[in-house]
């Protein structure tokens, strides 16, 4: 029976999901410091 196209190796899956939580996490951490610089008291 031939492999459905959604499984990927597992290594290909771990790299796609530590690419998207850093992808995450980086954005969360953009938008903070972000918006601490704009509401912070000049």
């Amino acid at each position: 029976m031939p492999q459905a196209p959604n499984q990927r190796p597992l290594g290909q899956r771990l790299l796609w999901f530590a690419a998207l939580w850093l992808g995450g996490v980086g954005t969360v951490t953009v938008i903070s410091f972000a918006l601490r610089l704009w509401i912070a008291p000049k």
